[in-house]
Order: structure tokens, then C-alpha cells, then sequence
């Protein structure tokens, strides 16, 4: 890494030995997982190069922007409307969260039975090796499941500016009521963060910036109902999870570039993976960079992954803002509208959650569905037993697959991972 790079990572105040640690294993990972698959578009040589420069060209963009004075926020989840965010002459970036880090140190403050996407998130903050974590303005969190309401109890202490936004548990009248004041709460948090009014027309391109990004990704991913698919699940992954803290126009310009060429690629009929290649669904917990493991498993296994339900995936992009509206107040009831819409496992009861994926299995021309849940994140595990039910009603095999991030279970998950595949074949 350059020298320049260095004194950047230290202006930030990252433990340089341990950053350097995490590099080297993001490195390797993605030489043995990404860049070992067999026909990849060769545009997506976009994704290796955003990979290389993870730590490095991203954030020295969005310090170079902080000069100028305009704000960085951090966000863990995709209810966190980013529209609002870009109004305000802020730019929202997905924090880190994607593998163990500091592990004996978190256990100081969270129980050990606590999901990994929550320990995850506390160990890259007191092994301070996220660099858009410690160069963030502000950070948002949302009171979700109850692991994360608790967890930013103990993340407040530890950063200088945390905003808890509260979100609703149930889909009614009161629910959306609560969503509306708590955005347009974080409507005047964001104004106080950044000295910026926000008004009808900077919203109005706030929202239209972030459909351009969606509509890119809605795109890629509708390819992938072809058959053979034209990018393997591990690129489409990465594709959703660059979407978190990539330049927004940047990503939509590269990923349409993609979509170009998948296109050719389907006229010519060719495929990541060959035609009769079993079609896995993968539904569930999200999956934060580096987390490859079940979809590096289920492809070295001979299947294609062709869609994700997930926060990372389909369930946090899938919807756009309306554009429409005149007024502040017309717009900001677009933006509730949309994120109101998020089938999150939080909800309770979730019938849209279950439908997604029965309409998702039908589109994507699901051979089978692997629900991937994190060990001890309650609200997906539960959920997988009716989603299951549901599946196998309408004839769709299911495996649920209960893992964390470590290795220590490959073993046992290639087993199931490898029978499933045979049953489908």
C-alpha cells in the first residue's frame, strides 16, 4: 500500500497492524473465491478493481469530499433512507460488518450467543480497522431486532455522534405513522449535521439519484432469469454489496456496462454456469463483504445462484422512490411509502416476506431455495420454519442453513449443501 494511503489510514486513527491483518484476508479470499471462477464477463473487472481499492480510493474520495464540507454517514441497515441522506448534502455508506474481528475483546461487552452481523459490527470499531466507520460524520443505527437495539447502547459510548433511529414492528396505520415521524426526524438531524435546508427540489434529486443506482441493480439482477444465467451469484453478490458504499452514479454508469454485456452473453447463450446447472434461491440473513462462504460452497458445488432475498440482495433495492411529487411534503411521503415496503423479519405478522420469496422462486426459475440464517439472529431463524412450510407446499425444495462466520463448520455445511444440490439434480 502507498504511502499515502498509510498516512490516511492513520490520520483516521486505524490500528495499522491489525488494517493491514484484514487486508491481507480480504485479499486472499477474494483471489481464492472470486477470482478463481471459470467465465466471468470481463467487464466485471469493475468489481476487482472497487475490491482493490476498498480501503483505499472510496474513502479517500469521501475524505476529499469532507473537506468541502459535505458530511459522511454510516448506516448498518437499508432502512436508513439514503434519499434523505444525498438531499442534505451528506453521503450515506454501509459500515463494516461482514466477518469476526476482535473477538475476545467484543465478548467484554456482548454475550457470546449474540449474532455475528452484531459482534461483527462492535469488532471493527474496537479494532478500529473500518476507515468509513471512524471517518463518519455520524452513525446511524435503527432499532430493528432486539440484538441491535441493545448493541447501540454500547456503540454510543464508543463513537462521538450516534443517531438510534426507531422503526415499526408491525405493518399498520400506527406503524407507517411511526415511520413518518421518525423521517422526518431524522429529516431535521440530518439539516442540524450538515447546516443544509432541505427543500422540494434537493430531495427530488436526492431520490432520483438513488432509483439511477437501484434501477442499475434491478437491472443485473433481472438478467439472471436466464438460462444459463450470465454472471455467477458470487458477481451478483458483489454487485449488491459495492451498492452499499460505492459513488452512486459511478456504480449505476459500471453496472449498466455489465448489464451490456450479460445481454450479449444471453443472445449468444452463453452462461457463467452451463444450463443444466441446478438454480438456487438463497433467502435470509444479509451478506456483508467478506461473507462468501454458503455461496462460494453452493457454486464450487456445480449450482448457479440466480437471486438473493436479503438486505444485501433484492429486499433492500428492489423498490424506487416516486419522483413525482411538488412538494417537500409529497416527496417525503414517496420515501415513507418506499422503505415502508421493506419485508424485513422484524415485522410481525410477515406474509409479504414469505410471498417475495415464493414470487422471487417463480421469476428467477428457482430449482430450489437455501434460507441462510445467521446463528442466534431470532427473527430470520424463526421465520424459516414458515417460509420453509410455504415453500414445500408449492413444491420448492428448501434447505435451511444455520451457520456464523467462521470456517470450523465447512465441513458439515458442504455435506448438506452438496446432498441438497443432488436431491434438485
Amino acid at each position: 500500500m502507498s504511502e499515502a494511503n498509510r498516512r490516511m489510514w492513520t490520520e483516521l486513527g486505524l490500528d495499522l497492524q491489525a488494517h493491514d491483518q484484514l487486508l491481507s484476508v480480504l485479499s486472499d479470499a477474494y483471489q481464492q473465491i472470486h477470482l478463481s471462477q471459470k467465465n466471468r464477463p470481463e467487464s466485471t473487472s469493475y468489481f476487482d478493481f472497487v475490491m482493490s481499492e476498498i480501503h483505499c480510493q472510496r474513502i479517500g474520495e469521501l475524505l476529499q469530499e469532507k473537506q468541502q464540507g459535505r458530511k459522511l454517514v454510516g448506516s448498518y441497515c437499508v432502512f436508513v433512507p439514503e434519499e434523505i441522506v444525498q438531499a442534505a448534502n451528506a453521503t450515506l455508506v454501509g459500515l463494516c460488518s461482514g466477518a469476526d474481528f476482535a473477538e475476545e475483546e467484543v465478548e467484554k461487552y456482548l454475550p457470546r450467543n449474540t449474532c455475528s452481523l452484531i459482534k461483527s459490527s462492535l469488532g471493527f470499531k474496537l479494532g478500529r480497522v473500518c476507515p468509513f466507520l471512524e471517518g463518519s460524520d455520524m452513525i446511524v443505527g435503527e432499532n430493528t431486532c432486539d440484538g441491535k437495539k441493545k448493541f447501540y447502547e454500547t456503540l454510543r459510548d464508543l463513537v462521538p455522534n450516534l443517531y438510534v433511529m426507531d422503526l415499526p414492528q408491525m405493518k399498520s396505520e400506527q406503524g407507517r405513522q411511526m415511520l413518518r415521524a421518525e423521517f422526518y426526524r431524522f429529516l431535521e438531524a440530518m439539516q442540524d449535521l450538515t447546516g443544509f435546508q432541505v427543500d422540494a427540489a434537493a430531495l427530488q434529486n436526492g431520490i432520483r439519484m438513488v432509483n439511477e443506482k437501484r434501477r442499475a441493480i434491478h437491472r443485473l439482477q433481472s438478467l439472471r432469469t436466464a438460462d444459463p444465467a450470465p454472471i455467477s451469484g458470487l458477481d451478483a453478490l458483489l454487485a449488491s454489496q459495492i451498492f452499499l458504499y460505492e459513488d452512486p452514479r459511478r456504480f449505476a454508469r459500471e453496472v449498466h456496462k455489465i448489464c451490456d454485456e450479460l445481454e450479449e452473453r444471453i443472445e449468444r447463450g452463453e452462461g457463467a454456469f452451463p444450463a443444466n446447472a441446478p438454480r438456487i434461491l438463497v433467502s435470509g440473513c444479509p451478506m456483508a463483504v467478506p461473507n462468501w462462504k454458503v455461496p462460494h460452497m453452493v457454486e464450487s458445488a456445480g449450482a448457479v445462484i440466480v437471486g438473493e432475498e436479503s438486505c444485501v440482495g433484492e429486499r433492500g433495492s428492489r423498490n424506487q422512490t416516486g419522483e413525482d411529487g411538488e412538494t417537500l411534503e409529497e416527496l417525503m411521503e414517496a420515501v415513507i411509502e418506499r422503505y415502508f415496503q421493506i419485508d424485513c423479519a422484524i415485522f410481525t405478522p410477515n406474509p409479504d416476506r414469505t410471498e417475495h420469496i415464493l414470487d422471487m422462486a417463480k421469476r428467477y426459475r428457482a430449482d430450489g431455495v437455501i434460507h441462510y440464517g445467521l446463528q442466534f439472529c431470532q427473527p430470520y431463524l424463526m421465520e424459516s420454519f414458515g417460509v420453509e412450510k410455504a415453500l414445500e407446499d408449492k413444491g420448492i425444495p428448501v434447505l435451511r442453513l444455520e451457520t456464523d462466520y467462521s470456517q470450523e463448520d465447512l465441513g458439515q455445511l458442504q455435506t448438506r449443501v452438496e446432498a441438497f444440490l443432488e436431491l434438485l439434480k
